[in-house]
């Protein structure tokens, strides 16, 4: 399953069934779960480690080097869950050991063409980065989360669950959950209600989060007034409660 003109190091560990195309390199300190495809022109450097089932295309580049000037070489990690696609040309630094040491994307991802996930970062489950969406060092990209494509992240930005930004979005402060956000910089627009509907959302529920939206961007309140109003919607809507968490451990201020 191994290509004859791929460059494999014998430290490796590639579990069963994992295929390796022409011309790719996989380096030192490399673990790829069972059922894994790796494409033509693919380089892999470790420390990294790759769950099952993922497929990975040709040109991208897993588990380099940070360009980060704070970096100095030390064995800084990627770990990749199970059944992402990862599409061509994607880069996906390793941490450092300032933060997190680790740069962790998490299961059933799609990463389109030439996206970028910098140092440290941590992507979900069930996440879609859109082509060319680039995210900087120490982000955070919750579950569901959907970045269209050109969309920029700025260092330590969290991105809630089910959020969602249009193409060509600069984000630069926090995207509470289900928030859908547009512009330069990113302005929140509403809930994203489409979203939400096609992963099972209630009608309530989507309707009570149309009420929290308007809440927090549309009545004028503090952020702490408007987190009491939220709470008590929350106790008869468990829905709201990872929005409400995402407005209380946000660290840079919340997309406006």
């Amino acid at each position: 399953m191994i290509h004859p003109a791929a460059i494999v190091d014998p430290s490796a560990r590639l579990g069963a069934s994992v295929r390796v195309g022409p011309w790719t390199i996989i380096g030192p300190d490399v673990e790829i779960g069972d059922g894994t495809v790796i494409e033509s022109h693919v380089v892999i450097k470790g420390p990294t480690r790759i769950g099952r089932d993922n497929h990975i295309f040709q040109f991208s580049t897993i588990g380099e080097d940070t360009p980060d000037l704070k970096y100095k070489g030390e064995p800084t990690r990627l770990v990749i869950g199970d059944r992402n696609v990862i599409r061509e040309g994607v880069t996906l630094h390793r941490g450092t050991v300032q933060d997190r040491s680790e740069t962790t994307i998490g299961d059933d991802n799609l990463l389109m063409a030439y996206v970028h996930v910098g140092h440290d970062s941590v992507i979900g489950n069930h996440c879609i980065l859109v082509n060319n969406a680039s995210v900087a060092g120490h982000v955070h990209v919750g579950d569901w989360a959907i970045l269209g494509g050109y969309t920029l992240v700025h260092q330590f930005c969290h991105i809630g669950p089910h959020a969602f930004s249009g193409a060509g979005t600069f984000i630069t402060k926090d995207v509470p959950a289900y928030m859908m956000v547009t512009g330069n910089p990113a302005e929140a627009r509403n809930i994203n209600v489409e979203g939400l509907r096609r992963r099972g959302f209630s009608a309530e529920a989507i309707s009570t989060l149309r009420r929290a939206y308007k809440i927090i961007y549309r009545q004028g309140l503090t952020l702490d007034a408007a987190l009491a109003a939220l709470q008590e919607l929350a106790a008869d809507e468990p829905a709201v409660g990872p929005l409400i968490e995402s407005l209380q451990t946000s660290t840079r201020g919340i997309a406006r």
